[in-house]
C-alpha cells in the first residue's frame, strides 16, 4: 500500500496531519505493508528567506486581520498540535523559505532517510525555533538522522535536487492540489487536510479492502 504525502515544512497543519496519520497507522493491522512517500509542495513559491516581521504579523498582513487575531489563531493551532504531543512554539518561530529544506529532503530520499529527515526538519521549525533555510542548520539536522553532514552541505550550496522539488510540485498541479497536507492512498483515495486519525484509519482500511478484493 502506497501513501503519498504532499506537504510543506512551514505548514503547521502538515506536521499535525502527518502525526495523525502515524497515529492511525499504529492502529492499522497492516501497517507493515505501507510505504509512505513524501512529496514537496511550497505554499508560497515567492517566500523570502528573511523576514522583519514575526509569524503573527505575517499572518495578519496576509489575511487582513489584526495581529491579536493572528496570534489567537496560532494559539488554537498550537493547542491542536499539543493534543497529539507536538509542542509548537509560534512565539520564537523563524519564518523563512522552505525550498532548500525540500531539496535536502529529496536528497535524503536517495539514502532512504527522507521520512526521518522530514520529521526532524518539521520539529526544528515548529518546536526548536531553528532557521530551516540556513544551510549549516540543515546540514546539522541531516547529520542527526544519519546523513553525512558535509555531503548535505555540499548539496545545499549547489542547485542539486531542485528539479526533483519542481517535479513534485508539477504533479501536485496536475492533480489539482492547491493546499497541503494532501494524502493520496494507492493512487485513488485522498485525504485533504489534517483530518482526524479516525478518518485516516477508515480510509486506510477501505483502500486495503479494495486492493485485496480485486
Amino acid at each position: 500500500m502506497k501513501i503519498e504525502v504532499w506537504f510543506d515544512f512551514v505548514c503547521p497543519f502538515c506536521y499535525i496531519g502527518k502525526r495523525r496519520l502515524e497515529i492511525a497507522l499504529e492502529k492499522f493491522e497492516h501497517k507493515d505493508e505501507v510505504e509512505m512517500i513524501f512529496r514537496s509542495f511550497e505554499l508560497d513559491l515567492s517566500s523570502k528567506k528573511n523576514f522583519d516581521e514575526n509569524i503573527n504579523e505575517i499572518i495578519a498582513k496576509k489575511y487582513g486581520i489584526s495581529v491579536e487575531q493572528a496570534k489567537a489563531s496560532n494559539n488554537q493551532i498550537a493547542a491542536e498540535a499539543k493534543a497529539i504531543g507536538l509542542n509548537y512554539n509560534f512565539d520564537d518561530l523563524i519564518p523563512t523559505n522552505s525550498f532548500d529544506a525540500h531539496r535536502l529532503a529529496q536528497y535524503a530520499k536517495t539514502e532512504g532517510k527522507m521520512n526521518k529527515l522530514s520529521e526532524r526538519i518539521l520539529k526544528a521549525y515548529f518546536v526548536d525555533s531553528l532557521n530551516i533555510s540556513d544551510h549549516k542548520v540543515l546540514a546539522a539536522l541531516a547529520g542527526e538522522v544519519g546523513i553525512n553532514s558535509h555531503k548535505a552541505l555540499s548539496i545545499l550550496e549547489s542547485e542539486q535536487y531542485g528539479e526533483e522539488v519542481r517535479k513534485d510540485e508539477e504533479t501536485a498541479s496536475k492533480l489539482r492540489i492547491s493546499g497541503v497536507p494532501y494524502f493520496v492512498i494507492n493512487n485513488k483515495y485522498t485525504v485533504s487536510g489534517a483530518q482526524s486519525s479516525e478518518i485516516f484509519l477508515e480510509t486506510l482500511e477501505k483502500a486495503r479492502e479494495e486492493e485485496y478484493s480485486l
